[in-house]
């Protein structure tokens, strides 16, 4: 066998929970090891270190992903109730994404996997669409009360100098709900240069969308700092790249999406940004196939996929049960951060590798062989379904074969 491909940088390394974590160590064993001298700096965000370090290796691995430059993350559980019982949780730790994010000042840019004989549902989709999500604030960091009954609520803002002001959010007549949200416009700024980049990078079109017209001052500041940004720092890139910026509301972009036929990127606030990452994805296939890169304004880099832990098919593995659990975006996690990595360092090799393991999967695809997922959406005939183990040894054997 030919000679490790070797490593200078470690990446970070953040392993997670449930079926994804199984797939991890999988795809290590089986499409990494054997060609890369693989050196990384380990950090088990599985929910049970997370609760026995108080949340802490969270943060570590996002500080550690600040002094490397790129980390490689597994998909995490987020807890509610039902898993504080399961996991016997000393309290209902946070989103491990959302704890990354706001260290990392970052932008989440995810991008659906085209393959072969996956068609998209939307018919004039033929080029992969990318959504830029906002990961920052808004919902993610709110303040909620469940009001008992009658009384007045207010939004409050006290000054440094003591100086208040008021908003009345509503005379309650009998009990109901509140929520406080936030955003900054250092945050914002962040986001709106990382896209602008992005779009440069990928010479693509950005496209960007609130509802201004009903958040006459929370949404319509969103807006105002793109439109001067892209003014002052970014319309003649734009031009000499011959890309544009548009800007829409919310609802306007999600008619005009359908109609599109994609290769561009849709910047959307957090929950926008939440939603319609998973309505693209699907829409393109498979929530199993897409990439998901967090970019920092200071050019950090950390790469997942946009899926989460597969619960369900982690407690058939766990009985005993074969399972098909398509691997595809965690191993586009894997080739992401790889191909960063080996352009930072200038390692050559590195980014080839990882170029030649994404062809191998797909093209493991369009030979016929996949998981359950996309044996059931494919518009090829005749497919091999895999299980999630020999899914991964069969993209070993195109790999080689290669």
């Amino acid at each position: 066998m030919a000679e490790k491909i070797r490593m200078t940088t470690p990446l970070v390394e953040i392993d997670g929970d449930e079926m994804t974590r199984i797939l991890w160590k999988m795809i290590k064993d089986e499409l990494l090891l054997p060609y890369i001298d693989l050196k990384t700096e380990y950090y088990d965000l599985g929910l049970e270190h997370r609760n026995a370090t108080d949340d802490k290796v969270t943060v570590e691995s996002a500080e550690a992903t600040k002094k490397y430059g790129v980390a490689v993350k597994c998909a995490t559980i987020t807890p509610n109730a039902a898993r504080m019982t399961e996991y016997n949780l000393k309290e209902m730790w946070k989103s491990p994404n959302g704890t990354i994010r706001a260290i990392l000042d970052g932008t989440v840019f995810r991008t659906p996997i085209i393959v072969k004989g996956i068609e998209p549902c939307v018919r004039n989709w033929k080029k992969p669409i990318t959504l830029a999500r906002h990961a920052y604030g808004d919902v993610y960091k709110n303040t909620e009360i469940k009001v008992p009954g009658s009384g007045k609520a207010e939004l409050v803002f006290t000054a440094e100098d003591g100086t208040e002001t008021r908003e009345l959010i509503h005379n309650f007549t009998g009990s109901g709900i509140i929520q406080g949200i936030h955003n900054t416009d250092k945050s914002i700024t962040s986001f709106a240069r990382a896209c602008f980049n992005y779009a440069l990078d990928l010479k693509q079109d950005l496209w960007f969308a609130t509802k201004d017209t009903i958040s006459k001052k929370y949404d319509h500041n969103f807006k105002d700092i793109f439109q001067e940004i892209y003014e002052k720092e970014y319309a003649d890139k734009f031009k000499e790249a011959g890309i544009t910026y548009f800007y829409t509301l919310i609802d306007d972009a999600v008619a005009r999406v359908m109609k599109a036929e994609g290769g561009f990127i849709w910047a959307c606030k957090n929950y926008d940004g939440d939603v319609m990452s998973d309505m693209v994805s699907s829409a393109f296939g498979s929530l199993a196939m897409m990439t998901s890169v967090l970019v920092s304004p200071s050019g950090v880099f950390e790469y997942e996929a946009a899926h989460g832990t597969v619960q369900r098919h982690y407690y058939k593995h766990l009985a005993g049960e074969e399972t098909s659990t398509n691997s595809v975006a965690t191993i586009f996690a894997w080739t992401g951060a790889l191909r960063k990595r080996g352009e930072l360092d200038g390692i050559g090799e590195l980014a080839e590798f990882a170029d030649k393991l994404e062809k191998a999967t797909l093209k493991t695809i369009e030979d016929g062989k996949m998981t359950k997922d996309l044996a059931l959406i494919t518009s090829l005939k005749d497919v091999t379904v895999l299980n999630s183990e020999n899914f991964i040894k069969e993209i070993r054997k195109t790999l080689e074969a290669l």
